[in-house]
Protein backbone atom coordinates (compact mmCIF):
# COMPACT_ATOMS: atom_id res chain seq x y z
CA UNK A 1 0.00 0.00 0.00
CA UNK A 2 1.66 3.32 -1.00
CA UNK A 3 1.95 6.00 1.28
CA UNK A 4 -0.09 9.55 0.24
CA UNK A 5 -0.60 12.44 1.87
CA UNK A 6 -4.89 12.05 1.35
CA UNK A 7 -4.80 8.86 3.50
CA UNK A 8 -3.02 10.17 6.32
CA UNK A 9 -5.45 13.37 5.95
CA UNK A 10 -8.28 14.11 8.42
CA UNK A 11 -10.89 16.06 6.49
CA UNK A 12 -13.49 18.78 7.65
CA UNK A 13 -16.94 19.72 5.34
CA UNK A 14 -17.57 23.25 5.18
CA UNK A 15 -21.16 23.90 4.61
CA UNK A 16 -20.66 27.41 3.52
CA UNK A 17 -24.22 28.84 4.41
CA UNK A 18 -24.83 27.95 7.54
CA UNK A 19 -21.09 28.18 8.90
CA UNK A 20 -20.60 31.91 9.88
CA UNK A 21 -22.40 34.72 8.90
CA UNK A 22 -19.82 37.90 8.26
CA UNK A 23 -22.44 40.56 7.05
CA UNK A 24 -26.06 40.27 8.87
CA UNK A 25 -27.66 38.86 6.16
CA UNK A 26 -28.26 35.87 7.93
CA UNK A 27 -26.68 33.32 5.61
CA UNK A 28 -22.98 32.34 6.19
CA UNK A 29 -20.15 33.56 4.12
CA UNK A 30 -16.56 33.29 2.74
CA UNK A 31 -15.25 35.92 5.22
CA UNK A 32 -17.33 34.13 8.10
CA UNK A 33 -14.92 31.40 7.33
CA UNK A 34 -12.14 33.03 7.03
CA UNK A 35 -13.24 34.64 10.95
CA UNK A 36 -12.94 31.09 12.05
CA UNK A 37 -10.09 29.76 10.64
CA UNK A 38 -7.65 29.68 13.88
CA UNK A 39 -10.59 27.30 15.18
CA UNK A 40 -10.40 24.83 12.24
CA UNK A 41 -6.68 25.03 13.29
CA UNK A 42 -7.04 24.18 16.90
CA UNK A 43 -9.00 21.43 15.94
CA UNK A 44 -6.14 19.94 14.25
CA UNK A 45 -7.82 19.29 10.64
CA UNK A 46 -5.67 18.49 7.20
CA UNK A 47 -7.85 19.49 4.43
CA UNK A 48 -11.44 21.67 4.17
CA UNK A 49 -13.80 20.13 1.69
CA UNK A 50 -16.07 23.17 0.69
CA UNK A 51 -19.69 23.05 -0.04
CA UNK A 52 -20.31 24.97 -3.42
CA UNK A 53 -19.47 28.57 -3.31
CA UNK A 54 -19.91 29.67 -7.03
CA UNK A 55 -22.79 31.61 -8.73
CA UNK A 56 -25.74 30.01 -8.07
CA UNK A 57 -29.96 30.56 -8.26
CA UNK A 58 -29.96 28.24 -5.19
CA UNK A 59 -32.74 26.18 -6.37
CA UNK A 60 -30.71 23.64 -4.79
CA UNK A 61 -28.26 25.19 -2.28
CA UNK A 62 -25.61 25.62 -4.83
CA UNK A 63 -25.45 22.39 -6.31
CA UNK A 64 -27.23 24.36 -9.54
CA UNK A 65 -23.93 26.35 -10.68
CA UNK A 66 -25.00 28.81 -13.37
CA UNK A 67 -21.62 30.23 -13.45
CA UNK A 68 -18.44 27.34 -12.42
CA UNK A 69 -16.29 30.48 -12.46
CA UNK A 70 -17.18 32.62 -9.95
CA UNK A 71 -18.53 32.93 -6.50
CA UNK A 72 -22.35 33.28 -5.17
CA UNK A 73 -22.91 36.76 -4.44
CA UNK A 74 -24.08 35.45 -0.67
CA UNK A 75 -20.93 34.22 -0.51
CA UNK A 76 -18.32 37.07 -1.49
CA UNK A 77 -16.31 37.70 -4.23
CA UNK A 78 -13.20 35.76 -5.86
CA UNK A 79 -11.18 37.95 -3.94
CA UNK A 80 -12.73 36.88 -1.32
CA UNK A 81 -12.43 32.96 -2.15
CA UNK A 82 -8.37 33.89 -2.58
CA UNK A 83 -8.11 35.39 1.25
CA UNK A 84 -9.88 32.16 2.34
CA UNK A 85 -7.30 29.59 0.25
CA UNK A 86 -4.22 32.42 2.03
CA UNK A 87 -5.77 32.11 5.69
CA UNK A 88 -6.21 27.99 5.00
CA UNK A 89 -2.61 27.57 3.35
CA UNK A 90 -1.18 29.74 5.88
CA UNK A 91 -2.28 27.44 8.65
CA UNK A 92 -1.25 24.51 7.13
CA UNK A 93 -4.36 23.30 5.71
CA UNK A 94 -5.50 22.25 2.44
CA UNK A 95 -8.99 23.40 0.04
CA UNK A 96 -10.93 21.03 -1.32
CA UNK A 97 -13.55 22.40 -3.52
CA UNK A 98 -17.18 20.47 -4.67
CA UNK A 99 -17.11 19.61 -8.04
CA UNK A 100 -20.73 20.16 -9.35
CA UNK A 101 -20.17 18.52 -13.42
CA UNK A 102 -23.46 15.72 -13.92
CA UNK A 103 -25.41 19.07 -13.73
CA UNK A 104 -25.76 23.00 -14.27
CA UNK A 105 -28.06 25.34 -13.43
CA UNK A 106 -30.74 26.28 -15.63
CA UNK A 107 -29.13 29.65 -15.52
CA UNK A 108 -25.84 29.03 -16.95
CA UNK A 109 -25.18 30.43 -19.70
CA UNK A 110 -24.46 26.92 -21.56
CA UNK A 111 -28.07 26.14 -21.15
CA UNK A 112 -29.59 29.29 -21.66
CA UNK A 113 -28.06 29.27 -25.44
CA UNK A 114 -28.62 24.96 -25.23
CA UNK A 115 -32.55 25.72 -24.91
CA UNK A 116 -33.15 28.53 -27.62
CA UNK A 117 -33.17 26.67 -30.77
CA UNK A 118 -32.27 23.03 -32.19
CA UNK A 119 -29.06 24.18 -33.91
CA UNK A 120 -27.41 25.99 -31.00
CA UNK A 121 -23.87 25.08 -30.95
CA UNK A 122 -24.36 24.17 -27.29
CA UNK A 123 -27.62 22.26 -27.83
CA UNK A 124 -25.63 18.98 -27.18
CA UNK A 125 -24.26 20.47 -24.58
CA UNK A 126 -27.24 18.34 -22.61
CA UNK A 127 -29.69 15.59 -22.90
CA UNK A 128 -32.90 16.30 -24.92
CA UNK A 129 -35.09 14.38 -26.42
CA UNK A 130 -38.51 14.69 -28.31
CA UNK A 131 -41.48 13.67 -26.74
CA UNK A 132 -42.93 10.22 -27.39
CA UNK A 133 -46.99 10.02 -29.24
CA UNK A 134 -49.56 11.51 -27.63
CA UNK A 135 -47.42 13.90 -25.67
CA UNK A 136 -45.35 10.97 -23.67
CA UNK A 137 -41.96 11.68 -22.16
CA UNK A 138 -38.79 10.36 -23.56
CA UNK A 139 -38.34 7.29 -20.85
CA UNK A 140 -39.92 6.89 -17.58
CA UNK A 141 -37.12 8.04 -15.36
CA UNK A 142 -38.23 9.69 -11.82
CA UNK A 143 -36.05 12.46 -10.42
CA UNK A 144 -33.59 11.58 -7.61
CA UNK A 145 -35.80 14.90 -5.99
CA UNK A 146 -39.56 13.10 -7.01
CA UNK A 147 -41.50 13.54 -10.23
CA UNK A 148 -40.47 12.82 -13.74
CA UNK A 149 -36.71 13.51 -15.03
CA UNK A 150 -37.95 15.32 -17.62
CA UNK A 151 -39.02 18.70 -18.10
CA UNK A 152 -40.82 19.85 -21.61
CA UNK A 153 -39.48 23.22 -22.24
CA UNK A 154 -41.96 25.16 -24.63
CA UNK A 155 -39.35 27.12 -27.07
CA UNK A 156 -38.15 23.91 -29.14
CA UNK A 157 -41.14 21.40 -27.91
CA UNK A 158 -38.35 18.94 -26.36
CA UNK A 159 -38.15 17.44 -22.77
CA UNK A 160 -34.61 17.44 -21.31
CA UNK A 161 -33.09 15.60 -19.03
CA UNK A 162 -32.92 16.10 -14.99
CA UNK A 163 -32.11 13.33 -12.38
CA UNK A 164 -32.48 15.89 -9.58
CA UNK A 165 -34.53 19.16 -9.42
CA UNK A 166 -36.13 20.77 -12.56
CA UNK A 167 -33.47 23.62 -12.32
CA UNK A 168 -30.65 21.19 -12.69
CA UNK A 169 -30.46 20.51 -16.39
CA UNK A 170 -27.97 17.19 -16.98
CA UNK A 171 -24.85 17.92 -19.05
CA UNK A 172 -24.37 15.33 -21.57
CA UNK A 173 -20.92 14.22 -20.82
CA UNK A 174 -20.95 12.36 -24.64
CA UNK A 175 -20.05 15.03 -26.26
CA UNK A 176 -16.17 15.47 -26.49
CA UNK A 177 -16.46 19.24 -26.38
CA UNK A 178 -18.56 19.76 -23.10
CA UNK A 179 -16.02 17.63 -21.81
CA UNK A 180 -12.94 19.91 -22.47
CA UNK A 181 -14.78 23.00 -21.29
CA UNK A 182 -15.89 21.13 -17.73
CA UNK A 183 -11.88 19.89 -17.93
CA UNK A 184 -10.77 23.78 -19.11
CA UNK A 185 -13.06 24.77 -15.80
CA UNK A 186 -11.25 22.57 -13.72
CA UNK A 187 -7.98 23.55 -14.37
CA UNK A 188 -9.57 27.52 -13.93
CA UNK A 189 -9.38 26.06 -10.38
CA UNK A 190 -6.32 23.88 -10.06
CA UNK A 191 -4.34 26.62 -11.29
CA UNK A 192 -5.47 28.76 -8.68
CA UNK A 193 -4.41 26.64 -5.61
CA UNK A 194 -7.15 24.63 -5.27
CA UNK A 195 -5.66 21.16 -3.72
CA UNK A 196 -8.20 18.74 -3.96
CA UNK A 197 -11.91 18.62 -5.51
CA UNK A 198 -14.94 16.56 -3.82
CA UNK A 199 -16.82 15.36 -7.30
CA UNK A 200 -20.36 15.76 -6.39
CA UNK A 201 -23.03 12.21 -8.22
CA UNK A 202 -20.07 11.87 -10.25
CA UNK A 203 -20.91 8.74 -11.30
CA UNK A 204 -24.28 9.63 -12.95
CA UNK A 205 -22.46 11.24 -15.77
CA UNK A 206 -22.42 8.38 -18.28
CA UNK A 207 -26.28 6.93 -19.40
CA UNK A 208 -27.04 3.94 -21.14
CA UNK A 209 -27.61 4.73 -24.97
CA UNK A 210 -30.74 5.13 -26.10
CA UNK A 211 -32.26 5.69 -22.51
CA UNK A 212 -34.52 3.00 -21.92
CA UNK A 213 -37.50 3.19 -19.65
CA UNK A 214 -37.12 1.50 -16.36
CA UNK A 215 -40.05 -1.49 -16.35
CA UNK A 216 -43.56 -0.95 -17.33
CA UNK A 217 -44.86 1.84 -14.85
CA UNK A 218 -45.73 5.18 -15.38
CA UNK A 219 -42.68 6.35 -13.42
CA UNK A 220 -39.72 4.01 -12.67
CA UNK A 221 -36.71 4.71 -11.46
CA UNK A 222 -33.90 4.67 -14.16
CA UNK A 223 -30.85 4.62 -11.91
CA UNK A 224 -29.72 0.91 -13.17
CA UNK A 225 -29.60 2.87 -16.55
CA UNK A 226 -27.50 6.13 -15.43
CA UNK A 227 -25.66 4.80 -12.17
CA UNK A 228 -21.73 3.48 -13.03
CA UNK A 229 -23.05 3.93 -16.64
CA UNK A 230 -21.22 2.21 -19.58
CA UNK A 231 -18.62 4.97 -20.49
CA UNK A 232 -18.26 6.54 -16.81
CA UNK A 233 -14.62 4.95 -16.34
CA UNK A 234 -13.44 5.85 -19.80
CA UNK A 235 -14.83 9.60 -18.89
CA UNK A 236 -12.78 9.89 -15.45
CA UNK A 237 -9.53 8.18 -16.82
CA UNK A 238 -9.98 11.02 -19.78
CA UNK A 239 -10.26 13.23 -16.94
CA UNK A 240 -7.62 12.14 -14.93
CA UNK A 241 -5.29 12.19 -17.91
CA UNK A 242 -5.80 15.56 -19.28
CA UNK A 243 -6.39 17.59 -16.05
CA UNK A 244 -5.95 15.66 -12.49
CA UNK A 245 -2.70 13.93 -13.07
CA UNK A 246 -1.04 16.84 -14.11
CA UNK A 247 -1.35 19.09 -10.21
CA UNK A 248 -0.69 16.93 -6.96
CA UNK A 249 -4.43 17.28 -5.96
CA UNK A 250 -6.82 14.63 -3.37
CA UNK A 251 -9.70 13.37 -4.90
CA UNK A 252 -13.24 11.80 -4.00
CA UNK A 253 -15.77 10.96 -5.79
CA UNK A 254 -19.77 11.06 -4.45
CA UNK A 255 -21.23 7.28 -5.89
CA UNK A 256 -24.13 6.53 -4.84
CA UNK A 257 -25.12 2.66 -5.63
CA UNK A 258 -21.60 2.14 -5.83
CA UNK A 259 -20.66 -1.11 -5.18
CA UNK A 260 -17.12 -2.48 -3.71
CA UNK A 261 -16.42 -3.76 -6.83
CA UNK A 262 -17.22 -0.70 -8.46
CA UNK A 263 -15.48 1.27 -5.79
CA UNK A 264 -12.15 -0.89 -7.15
CA UNK A 265 -12.66 0.22 -10.54
CA UNK A 266 -12.85 3.63 -9.37
CA UNK A 267 -10.18 3.95 -6.78
CA UNK A 268 -7.85 1.12 -8.07
CA UNK A 269 -3.89 2.76 -8.21
CA UNK A 270 -2.99 1.30 -11.19
CA UNK A 271 -6.57 2.44 -12.94
CA UNK A 272 -6.12 6.40 -13.03
CA UNK A 273 -9.34 7.57 -12.21
CA UNK A 274 -10.30 8.57 -8.42
CA UNK A 275 -8.38 7.85 -4.78
CA UNK A 276 -11.63 6.97 -2.79
CA UNK A 277 -15.23 7.72 -3.25
CA UNK A 278 -18.27 8.17 -0.95
CA UNK A 279 -20.06 4.88 -1.04
CA UNK A 280 -23.56 5.10 0.75
CA UNK A 281 -25.13 1.34 1.47
CA UNK A 282 -24.43 2.53 5.20
CA UNK A 283 -26.31 5.53 5.29
CA UNK A 284 -29.04 2.85 4.04
CA UNK A 285 -29.17 0.66 6.98
CA UNK A 286 -32.42 2.62 8.44
CA UNK A 287 -33.91 2.71 5.18
CA UNK A 288 -36.89 0.46 4.17
CA UNK A 289 -37.82 -1.05 0.75
CA UNK A 290 -39.47 2.43 -0.69
CA UNK A 291 -36.37 4.55 0.03
CA UNK A 292 -34.89 6.72 2.91
CA UNK A 293 -38.06 8.59 4.00
CA UNK A 294 -39.41 4.59 5.00
CA UNK A 295 -37.86 4.76 8.06
CA UNK A 296 -36.74 1.33 9.57
CA UNK A 297 -35.04 0.45 12.59
CA UNK A 298 -31.01 -0.43 12.17
CA UNK A 299 -29.15 -2.83 14.29
CA UNK A 300 -25.43 -3.27 14.85
CA UNK A 301 -25.12 -6.16 12.81
CA UNK A 302 -26.29 -4.51 9.48
CA UNK A 303 -24.40 -1.74 10.27
CA UNK A 304 -21.04 -3.72 11.37
CA UNK A 305 -21.64 -6.02 8.18
CA UNK A 306 -21.86 -3.16 5.72
CA UNK A 307 -18.58 -1.42 7.19
CA UNK A 308 -16.56 -4.65 7.29
CA UNK A 309 -17.60 -5.44 3.94
CA UNK A 310 -16.14 -2.27 2.56
CA UNK A 311 -12.79 -2.33 5.06
CA UNK A 312 -11.92 -6.25 4.18
CA UNK A 313 -13.28 -5.18 0.16
CA UNK A 314 -10.46 -2.29 -0.36
CA UNK A 315 -8.00 -3.52 2.22
CA UNK A 316 -5.75 -3.82 -0.74
CA UNK A 317 -7.04 -1.87 -3.44
CA UNK A 318 -8.71 1.05 -3.34
CA UNK A 319 -9.59 3.23 -0.10
CA UNK A 320 -12.14 4.08 1.99
CA UNK A 321 -14.29 7.26 3.02
CA UNK A 322 -14.79 7.01 6.39
CA UNK A 323 -18.20 9.27 6.99
CA UNK A 324 -21.53 9.16 8.92
CA UNK A 325 -22.58 12.41 8.19
CA UNK A 326 -22.46 15.39 5.69
CA UNK A 327 -24.65 18.23 3.93
CA UNK A 328 -27.06 15.72 3.10
CA UNK A 329 -27.31 13.22 5.98
CA UNK A 330 -28.98 13.36 9.64
CA UNK A 331 -26.47 13.96 12.43
CA UNK A 332 -24.63 10.83 13.02
CA UNK A 333 -25.46 11.35 16.97
CA UNK A 334 -29.08 10.95 16.29
CA UNK A 335 -29.17 8.41 14.20
CA UNK A 336 -26.53 5.89 15.50
CA UNK A 337 -26.16 7.11 19.14
CA UNK A 338 -27.90 8.63 21.80
CA UNK A 339 -28.87 12.45 21.82
CA UNK A 340 -29.83 12.27 24.84
CA UNK A 341 -28.90 11.10 28.01
CA UNK A 342 -24.96 9.78 26.33
CA UNK A 343 -24.62 12.50 23.94
CA UNK A 344 -21.30 13.17 24.82
CA UNK A 345 -20.31 9.70 25.65
CA UNK A 346 -21.76 8.38 22.29
CA UNK A 347 -20.92 11.23 20.15
CA UNK A 348 -17.32 10.36 21.40
CA UNK A 349 -17.60 6.06 20.56
CA UNK A 350 -19.17 6.95 16.98
CA UNK A 351 -16.06 9.55 16.09
CA UNK A 352 -13.29 6.50 18.04
CA UNK A 353 -15.28 4.38 15.01
CA UNK A 354 -14.64 6.82 12.13
CA UNK A 355 -11.07 7.78 13.34
CA UNK A 356 -9.81 3.99 13.93
CA UNK A 357 -11.14 2.30 10.85
CA UNK A 358 -8.87 2.18 7.97
CA UNK A 359 -9.78 5.22 5.75
CA UNK A 360 -9.95 9.15 5.53
CA UNK A 361 -12.42 10.22 7.96
CA UNK A 362 -14.55 13.03 7.44
CA UNK A 363 -15.62 15.67 9.61
CA UNK A 364 -18.86 17.35 9.11
CA UNK A 365 -19.62 20.71 10.40
CA UNK A 366 -20.80 20.65 14.70
CA UNK A 367 -19.59 17.08 14.58
CA UNK A 368 -17.17 17.50 16.34
CA UNK A 369 -19.35 19.37 19.42
CA UNK A 370 -22.18 16.71 19.07
CA UNK A 371 -24.89 18.49 17.10
CA UNK A 372 -28.16 17.25 16.72
CA UNK A 373 -30.68 16.93 14.79
CA UNK A 374 -33.73 19.36 14.96
CA UNK A 375 -37.44 18.75 15.52
CA UNK A 376 -39.13 22.10 13.61
CA UNK A 377 -42.86 22.21 15.05
CA UNK A 378 -43.79 23.29 11.21
CA UNK A 379 -43.57 22.43 8.19
CA UNK A 380 -43.05 25.87 7.05
CA UNK A 381 -39.77 25.99 8.78
CA UNK A 382 -38.17 23.59 6.52
CA UNK A 383 -36.39 24.62 3.39
CA UNK A 384 -34.96 21.47 1.61
CA UNK A 385 -36.52 21.00 -1.86
CA UNK A 386 -35.82 17.37 -1.58
CA UNK A 387 -37.76 17.67 1.96
CA UNK A 388 -40.95 19.96 0.55
CA UNK A 389 -41.38 17.91 -2.74
CA UNK A 390 -41.26 14.65 -0.58
CA UNK A 391 -43.85 16.14 1.61
CA UNK A 392 -46.23 17.58 -1.47
CA UNK A 393 -46.16 14.05 -3.28
CA UNK A 394 -47.00 12.34 -0.13
CA UNK A 395 -49.32 14.10 1.62
CA UNK A 396 -50.45 17.11 -0.31
CA UNK A 397 -51.18 14.81 -3.46
CA UNK A 398 -50.66 11.22 -2.05
CA UNK A 399 -52.96 11.55 0.84
CA UNK A 400 -50.33 10.15 3.69
CA UNK A 401 -50.22 10.64 7.39
CA UNK A 402 -49.14 14.36 8.09
CA UNK A 403 -47.58 12.99 11.47
CA UNK A 404 -45.95 9.68 10.05
CA UNK A 405 -44.27 12.01 7.49
CA UNK A 406 -42.99 14.90 9.56
CA UNK A 407 -41.26 11.99 12.02
CA UNK A 408 -39.38 10.49 8.37
CA UNK A 409 -38.48 14.40 8.34
CA UNK A 410 -37.65 14.87 11.88
CA UNK A 411 -35.23 11.57 11.49
CA UNK A 412 -33.90 12.20 8.04
CA UNK A 413 -34.33 15.28 6.42
CA UNK A 414 -31.14 17.74 5.50
CA UNK A 415 -32.15 20.35 7.03
CA UNK A 416 -30.77 18.15 10.20
CA UNK A 417 -27.45 18.71 9.26
CA UNK A 418 -27.92 22.36 7.74
CA UNK A 419 -29.34 23.94 10.97
CA UNK A 420 -26.43 26.83 11.29
CA UNK A 421 -23.14 26.17 13.73
CA UNK A 422 -23.66 26.78 16.73
CA UNK A 423 -20.66 29.05 17.99
CA UNK A 424 -21.74 30.07 21.56
CA UNK A 425 -25.44 30.87 23.56
CA UNK A 426 -25.98 33.81 22.38
CA UNK A 427 -28.66 35.11 20.61
CA UNK A 428 -28.61 32.92 16.80
CA UNK A 429 -25.50 30.86 18.39
CA UNK A 430 -22.98 33.65 17.41
CA UNK A 431 -23.92 32.70 14.01
CA UNK A 432 -25.05 36.08 12.85
CA UNK A 433 -26.65 39.47 13.90
CA UNK A 434 -29.22 39.09 11.35
CA UNK A 435 -32.23 36.49 10.88
CA UNK A 436 -31.13 33.28 9.98
CA UNK A 437 -31.25 31.53 6.23
CA UNK A 438 -32.83 28.47 8.58
CA UNK A 439 -33.71 27.98 11.71
CA UNK A 440 -31.71 27.08 14.75
CA UNK A 441 -31.66 24.07 16.73
CA UNK A 442 -32.83 25.08 19.90
CA UNK A 443 -30.67 23.69 22.15
CA UNK A 444 -27.67 25.61 20.73
CA UNK A 445 -27.36 27.20 24.40
CA UNK A 446 -26.51 23.90 25.63
CA UNK A 447 -24.65 22.76 23.02
CA UNK A 448 -22.13 24.90 21.10
CA UNK A 449 -18.30 25.90 20.27
CA UNK A 450 -17.28 28.01 22.92
CA UNK A 451 -18.60 25.76 25.62
CA UNK A 452 -16.98 22.57 24.17
CA UNK A 453 -13.86 24.44 23.84
CA UNK A 454 -13.68 25.29 27.83
CA UNK A 455 -14.77 22.25 28.55
CA UNK A 456 -11.65 19.99 28.49
CA UNK A 457 -13.77 16.40 28.71
CA UNK A 458 -15.58 17.87 25.80
CA UNK A 459 -16.75 16.16 22.22
CA UNK A 460 -14.53 18.72 20.73
CA UNK A 461 -11.12 17.99 22.44
CA UNK A 462 -11.58 14.51 21.58
CA UNK A 463 -11.83 14.94 18.31
CA UNK A 464 -8.37 16.92 19.08
CA UNK A 465 -6.67 14.10 20.67
CA UNK A 466 -7.96 11.65 17.19
CA UNK A 467 -6.63 13.89 15.01
CA UNK A 468 -3.51 14.22 17.01
CA UNK A 469 -2.64 10.34 17.05
CA UNK A 470 -3.47 9.70 13.62
CA UNK A 471 -0.53 12.33 13.41
CA UNK A 472 1.57 10.39 15.37
CA UNK A 473 0.72 6.56 15.01
CA UNK A 474 0.92 5.33 11.45
CA UNK A 475 -0.83 2.42 12.39
CA UNK A 476 -4.16 4.27 12.39
CA UNK A 477 -3.50 5.04 8.70
CA UNK A 478 -1.99 1.89 7.10
CA UNK A 479 -2.40 -0.74 9.69
CA UNK A 480 -4.32 -3.84 8.56
CA UNK A 481 -7.80 -3.89 9.62
CA UNK A 482 -9.25 -7.43 11.51
CA UNK A 483 -12.99 -7.74 12.68
CA UNK A 484 -13.71 -9.57 16.16
CA UNK A 485 -16.78 -10.57 17.73
CA UNK A 486 -18.86 -10.52 14.87
CA UNK A 487 -22.03 -12.06 16.42
CA UNK A 488 -22.16 -9.69 19.50
CA UNK A 489 -25.38 -7.95 19.22
CA UNK A 490 -24.24 -4.95 20.42
CA UNK A 491 -20.37 -4.33 20.09
CA UNK A 492 -17.85 -3.52 17.51
CA UNK A 493 -15.01 -5.06 18.09
CA UNK A 494 -11.64 -5.08 15.65
CA UNK A 495 -7.90 -5.12 15.56
CA UNK A 496 -5.30 -2.77 13.39
CA UNK A 497 -2.18 -3.90 13.02
CA UNK A 498 0.88 -2.57 11.74
CA UNK A 499 4.13 -4.27 11.80
CA UNK A 500 4.65 -5.84 15.29
CA UNK A 501 2.43 -3.42 16.74
CA UNK A 502 -1.53 -3.98 17.64
CA UNK A 503 -4.37 -2.20 18.94
CA UNK A 504 -7.48 -3.33 19.69
CA UNK A 505 -10.64 -0.98 19.33
CA UNK A 506 -14.02 -2.18 21.71
CA UNK A 507 -17.05 -0.12 20.63
CA UNK A 508 -20.17 -0.56 22.81
CA UNK A 509 -23.20 0.80 20.59
CA UNK A 510 -26.12 0.09 23.27
CA UNK A 511 -26.94 1.96 26.47
CA UNK A 512 -26.38 -0.96 28.71
CA UNK A 513 -23.31 -2.70 30.07
CA UNK A 514 -22.53 -5.33 27.65
CA UNK A 515 -20.00 -8.23 28.23
CA UNK A 516 -16.81 -8.70 26.22
CA UNK A 517 -15.07 -12.23 25.60
CA UNK A 518 -11.99 -11.68 23.94
CA UNK A 519 -9.62 -14.28 22.80
CA UNK A 520 -7.21 -15.22 25.16
CA UNK A 521 -4.29 -13.64 22.56
CA UNK A 522 -6.37 -10.26 22.76
CA UNK A 523 -5.93 -10.22 26.99
CA UNK A 524 -2.57 -8.43 27.26
CA UNK A 525 -2.93 -4.75 27.08
CA UNK A 526 0.00 -2.56 27.62
CA UNK A 527 -1.96 0.93 27.61
CA UNK A 528 -5.11 2.34 27.16
CA UNK A 529 -4.55 4.52 23.88
CA UNK A 530 -7.80 6.48 24.53
CA UNK A 531 -11.24 6.25 25.84
CA UNK A 532 -14.77 8.00 26.07
CA UNK A 533 -14.77 7.93 29.63
CA UNK A 534 -12.11 9.47 30.67
CA UNK A 535 -10.50 7.19 33.09
CA UNK A 536 -8.84 3.53 31.89
CA UNK A 537 -11.15 0.98 33.56
CA UNK A 538 -8.95 -2.18 34.00
CA UNK A 539 -12.39 -4.37 33.15
CA UNK A 540 -12.27 -5.04 29.64
CA UNK A 541 -14.76 -8.03 30.12
CA UNK A 542 -17.70 -5.55 30.54
CA UNK A 543 -17.95 -2.30 28.65
CA UNK A 544 -19.99 0.80 29.89
CA UNK A 545 -22.66 2.49 28.14
CA UNK A 546 -21.66 3.43 24.67
CA UNK A 547 -17.97 2.55 25.89
CA UNK A 548 -15.28 3.41 23.28
CA UNK A 549 -11.57 2.30 24.22
CA UNK A 550 -8.55 1.77 21.85
CA UNK A 551 -5.75 -0.16 23.55
CA UNK A 552 -2.05 -1.29 22.73
CA UNK A 553 -1.58 -4.95 23.06
CA UNK A 554 1.65 -6.60 24.34
CA UNK A 555 3.40 -7.48 27.61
Amino acid sequence: MKKAFWKEAVVYQIYPRSFMDSNGDGIGDLQGIISRLDYLQQLGVDVVWLSPVYKSPNDDNGYDISDYEDIMDEFGTLQDWELLLEGLHNRGIKLMMDLVINHSSDEHAWFVESRSSKDNPYRDYYIWRPGGPDGKRPNNWSSIFSGPAWELDETTGEYYLHLFSRKQPDLNWENPKLRDALYNMITFWLDRGVDGLRMDVINLISKTPGLPSSGDAELGGGGEYYMNGPRVHEFLHEMNQKVLSKYDVMTVGETPGASVEDAILYTGEDREELQMVFQFEHMDVDSGPSGKWEVTPWTLHQLRGILHKWQVGLAEQGWNSLYLNNHDQPRMVSRFGNDGEYRVISAKMLATLLHTLKGTPYIYQGEEIGMTNVKFPVLEYYQDIETLNMYREKVTEGGADHETILNAIYAKGRDNARTPMQWDGSTNAGFTNGTPWLRLNPNYSQINVEQAVADPDSVFHYYRKLIALRKENPIMVYGEYKLLLPEHDYIYAYTRTLDDEQWLVLLNFSDVPQPVDLPEELTAVKDLVIGNYGDASSDRSVLRPYEAGVYRLGN
